[in-house]
């Protein structure tokens, strides 16, 4: 049986906090008061990093069930740190406000050390996926009377 560590469990949890204190001090107040309507692309990222921090509270609660957030967070972060500011970076052209956000993305290490990678291994690797369709028989056709 893969156990986690009650010391993970608890960097877990200070990861979701993290988040939900980040994104509650940031973006709520604007969720909760808005000065002004939001764009369709402002909209949507304020409405996606409303939810992901709502999920974060909850992964305060359930930390391994809620570990998938956390895993969504440490892959779109790593994916836009080595497709918009590495390129910058190795052109010598990265602008202030992607170098500032490319700082704030590269907290995602501790999210790489916060993670139980072992269990992640185990529940996501190794473990069987769900079946596609459900075991037994199929149910047989109704058949409809001739006329």
């Amino acid at each position: 049986m893969n156990t986690v560590s009650t010391a993970r469990l608890y960097a877990l949890r200070a990861m979701y906090l993290l988040v939900v204190a980040g994104l509650g001090s940031v973006l709520w107040p604007g969720i909760v008061m808005p000065h002004q309507p939001w764009g369709l692309a402002q909209g949507t990222v304020n409405c996606m990093l409303a939810a992901f921090s709502l999920l974060c509270l909850l992964g305060v609660r359930y930390p391994l069930q809620m570990l998938p957030v956390l895993l969504w967070e440490a892959l779109w972060k790593t994916i836009w740190l080595l497709l918009v500011p590495l390129p910058q970076w190795l052109n010598g052209q990265v602008d202030p406000a992607t170098a500032a956000t490319a700082v704030e993305c590269s907290l995602v290490v501790l999210v790489y050390l916060a993670i139980p990678w072992r269990h992640v291994y185990a529940q996501y690797v190794l473990r069987p996926g769900a079946p596609w369709r459900a075991a037994g028989p199929l149910p047989a056709a109704r058949e409809t009377p001739a006329n």
